[in-house]
């Protein structure tokens, strides 16, 4: 089986590449934007692809980081240490079937599995 994960900014790049290998690879799952896209799906060719799997980390950060640093970062253009945030966290990806003899996706789930811990959603260091 070939899985390929795609490191790509712009998501028409990350579509245009997985229909480019749709047939020749198992599976292309786009990554980088850490945002969860809704189009997962089986290529005509049987390639499993999905825009972003999204992001295993904190719910409340931006990428995964304290957002406090983030927007303080991004205003000052500063370089400040990320910190992980404590907040409620969540699993994001895709759950894929794969033809062991034509090595083709059969099936294609998007899972999004956020942590029940509302005490921790806003809370701080």
């Amino acid at each position: 089986m070939i899985f390929v994960d795609f490191h790509a900014e712009a998501p028409g790049e990350k579509e245009a590449f997985g229909l480019y290998f749709d047939g020749r690879a198992s599976a292309v799952i786009g990554t980088h934007t850490h945002v969860q896209t809704a189009d997962e799906r089986i290529l005509p060719g049987g390639t499993a692809y999905m825009t972003d799997a999204g992001m295993t980390g904190p719910i409340h950060s931006v990428i995964g980081v304290d957002p406090e640093g983030a927007v303080k970062r991004g205003i000052t253009q500063v370089l400040y240490k990320m910190d992980l945030p404590e907040t409620a966290a969540a699993i994001h990806g895709l759950i894929m079937d794969i033809d062991r003899r034509t090595r083709r996706a059969a099936s294609v789930r998007r899972i999004r599995i956020e942590e029940p811990r509302p005490e921790l959603r806003n809370s701080k260091k």
